[in-house]
């Protein structure tokens, strides 16, 4: 080769190299921008996501103070920071205002519409409204039987029956002969499914007991009443972690042997597991849940997918134990299990 050639082929090399390093750069800048600029304002690392800026309701049962759903709200506020959604949330436990928050949303023409069916047969008319509105819905939590055969587009969250079993099991193991499953509302679907669950696989008697979730001086007296008028019980098993340190004190009180068990996470769940007041906790992660249901409305949107195949998407169950308290503080510190 002559050098003249050589020359010009090295040449050739740099200014390709060039082309393609400025390229790579490019790609880049456009991988670590939003759109309009791309600036990342959420404060927290989140770029938001192409497209117009949408709304989307997020409409639940919860009582007030459930922290269930503080931590459910945090993971579609993150996945509505990332996509460019502003999320509306509202929330009330009776199945009729519930419904009436729906119509408010389709009222507001919002881009999708998510709600959890802990009482489907309340929801029905309200669901179908928003479809027939052209409002895209989803599930999230409670009515994983149900929320096909109403026409929602898909479920986010566990299956209850099956995470009441994975309790039984875990009660069964630990040796537990006579259960009381405290439900806090009335009515509720996936409550009723996680004792139906337990008594499936606990080997032993279970017996469901009622109380009221906004009202903790009810849940300690009611649990306390039971535990010193029926001295074979031998665990607590509440299904919400607010009414676990109630179910404690009552347990205390009572002067009762019983030990205890919990559905969901937070702080005093953690504590309980370190400190050994509480055997074991089960997860259905509903930071996931709210995360991954705000992102199917983009997804959705943006391209047609449809999260799930037509299948639930399931969260959990986890079976919780002290093992893992100390892996999970920090982000049940955070807010975020």
């Amino acid at each position: 080769m002559s050098a003249n050639k050589f020359n010009r082929t090295a040449k050739g090399r740099r200014r390709w190299g060039v082309v393609l390093a400025a390229g790579l750069a490019a790609v880049s800048l456009a991988a670590c921008s939003g759109p309009a600029g791309g600036k990342d304002d959420s404060g927290d690392g989140v770029a938001a996501g192409g497209g117009p800026k949408m709304k989307v309701a997020l409409i639940t049962h919860s009582t007030p103070g459930d922290t269930f759903w503080d931590i459910m709200r945090k993971g579609a506020d993150t996945a509505g920071k990332k996509d460019n959604i502003e999320v509306l949330y509202s929330s009330d436990p009776d199945g009729a205002r519930q419904a009436q928050l729906v119509d408010q949303a389709v009222d507001q023409k919002v881009d999708g519409i998510i709600v959890s069916l802990a009482k489907p047969e309340a929801m029905a008319g309200s669901v179908k409204k928003a479809l027939d509105a052209g409002i895209p819905v989803y599930s999230v939590n409670s009515g994983e039987n149900e929320y096909k055969d109403m026409g929602v587009l898909a479920h986010f969250g566990q299956d209850d029956r099956v995470a009441g079993q994975a309790a039984g099991e875990k009660l069964k193991e630990l040796g537990a002969k006579h259960v009381v499953c405290v439900i806090q509302e009335q009515g509720h679907v996936g409550l009723e499914n996680r004792c139906t669950g337990v008594e499936e696989k606990l080997g032993g008697k279970m017996e469901r007991l009622y109380v009221t979730a906004a009202d903790s001086t009810n849940i300690s007296s009611t649990i306390t009443s039971k535990l010193q008028t029926t001295k074979s019980v031998d665990y607590v098993l509440t299904l919400g972690a607010p009414q676990a340190p109630i179910a404690q004190k009552a347990i205390s009180e009572a002067g009762s042997d019983a030990k205890l068990a919990t559905f969901d996470m937070n702080a005093d769940v953690i504590k309980g597991l370190k400190n050994d007041s509480l055997q074991f906790g089960v997860d259905q992660q509903p930071y996931l849940q709210g995360y991954e249901a705000v992102d199917a409305v983009w997804l959705n949107k943006r391209n047609a997918n449809v999260l799930g195949g037509g299948r639930a998407v399931l969260t959990g169950p986890q079976i919780i134990t002290k093992d893992d308290a100390d892996e999970l503080e920090e982000y049940v510190e955070k807010g975020t299990r």
